[in-house]
């Protein structure tokens, strides 16, 4: 199919989609293929197959997830398909990317556990209609030995330290499992058994999206386009948001904890986090950048606008309105100081994610012994998020942006650090 022989309307709707798909992505590799592709659903009417995969490896889906599951949904607003691979196979192994150590593997229990509450909340933005769900060890589990042997030999080594994480603990000395070897060709073999299109990802995820490219070609099917898109930094404005560093902001949380949360993102971020992570509409994220700039619009107000669209997005306009009047009834209004400081609370300090508030105010440096901090409990000087500590032995479960205050000049903002929670 060539591009003088559609049609102006056709040339049009390719234009349009074109527009769209490549909103704020990375890369298209390559991009005249895309096009071509994009031609094809056009002019014959069969929607793209478009693959994201997904690790149950914790059991919920985080912000910096829904960059992908937003462009995701753009897709099938243009009438294509979705192909979401829950990777219950692949999850039992642990996709090495960006770490520096081998990952622990999962049980067969938690991979089930973990994707039954994945397909919950993928329909929160995707249309269940137009979204098919699969489970990778459909094509995976059957494989027999002499067909994985098969598999590995299409692929050389010096390849598979191409990757960059592979190639830090290969020089670094760190032991690299064989298996781990195998993830990228688990992933792209997902690609083969599905004759997937387009397959979106982070773009850490660069290496792995290629695979399904090169084994497709290997096993005789048209090799699929691959698109990367950003990776959205957690709340401490530095590393990629992960529940492992208690950065992030999970979209099944309580609506006030969204919203809190969403008000802790660095300014800096603001914009980054409405145009990838949310429905906003582009002309008004280019008013919200304009008066910011112009100085028309107040950080906090667009912070606010942020914090209300999240939560509106997973909870309903109701939940969001609701947040929002919690947040100014008890931060705004209690005119909390605009320099309170960070304190980053240490994994190994909690217990089943818990900490009892004896021990975090003497960890705050708020008390300097337990009887002091029993002693402001009882005054009704302790307040978590604005609302007043009574009981004495009360456990807390800490997030992220957590607002800690006692009396009437402590304050502290809780930065969770990793060793807490499994990365998803």
């Amino acid at each position: 199919m060539r591009w003088e022989d559609l049609t102006s309307s056709q040339q049009q709707e390719v234009e349009h989609q074109m527009e769209v798909i490549s909103r704020g992505a990375v890369e298209m590799v390559p991009a005249d293929e895309l096009k071509q592709k994009v031609m094809n659903a056009v002019v014959s009417g069969k929607p793209l197959g478009v693959k994201l995969g997904l690790d149950p490896t914790a059991p919920d889906l985080h912000v910096g997830h829904t960059v992908v599951l937003q462009k995701l949904r753009q897709f099938q607003e243009l009438g294509h398909r979705v192909q979401l691979i829950i990777g219950d196979f692949t999850g039992r192994i642990g996709d090495p990317t960006g770490k520096s150590e081998t990952r622990k593997q999962l049980s067969e229990e938690d991979v089930k556990h973990n994707a039954q509450t994945y397909k919950r909340q993928i329909y929160k933005l995707l249309d269940p209609e137009k979204t098919e769900v699969y489970f990778n060890s459909e094509w995976l589990a059957p494989m027999t030995f002499a067909e994985v042997i098969h598999l590995s030999a299409k692929v050389t080594v010096a390849r598979m330290l191409e990757r960059d994480d592979f190639t830090k603990r290969y020089h670094g000395g760190l032991p690299i499992s064989i298996h781990e070897f195998f993830y990228p060709l688990m992933q792209g073999m997902d690609s083969v058994a599905l004759n997937t299109d387009v397959e979106l990802g982070g773009t850490d995820q660069k290496f792995n999206l290629l695979m399904g490219r090169t084994l497709q070609k290997e096993y005789g099917k048209a090799a699929q386009v691959i698109m990367t898109m950003p990776l959205i930094e957690g709340l401490d404005g530095v590393q990629k948001m992960s529940k492992s560093l208690g950065n992030y902001i999970g979209i099944d949380e309580e609506p006030n904890n969204i919203y809190g949360k969403a008000m802790s993102v660095p300014d800096e971020l603001m914009l980054k986090y409405l145009e990838l992570a949310t429905d906003m509409a582009d002309h008004e994220c280019v008013e919200l950048k304009d008066g910011l700039i112009q100085g028309r619009i107040h950080p906090r107000d667009a912070k606010m606008r942020l914090a209300h669209t999240l939560t509106r997005m997973y909870h309903g306009l109701e939940a969001a309105d609701a947040a929002q009047q919690h947040f100014v009834t008890v931060f705004q209004q209690r005119t909390l100081p605009g320099d309170i400081k960070d304190f980053i609370l240490p994994g190994e300090e909690l217990e089943n994610g818990k900490i009892q508030i004896i021990k975090l105010l003497t960890l705050l440096g708020f008390a300097a012994s337990n009887a002091e901090a029993r002693r402001s409990i009882q005054q009704n000087a302790v307040r978590w998020n604005g609302e007043k500590i009574i009981e004495i032995d009360s456990d807390m479960t800490p997030q992220t942006g957590d607002i800690i205050q006692m009396g009437k000049r402590k304050f502290a903002r809780l930065r969770l650090s990793s060793g807490h929670t499994h990365d998803v």
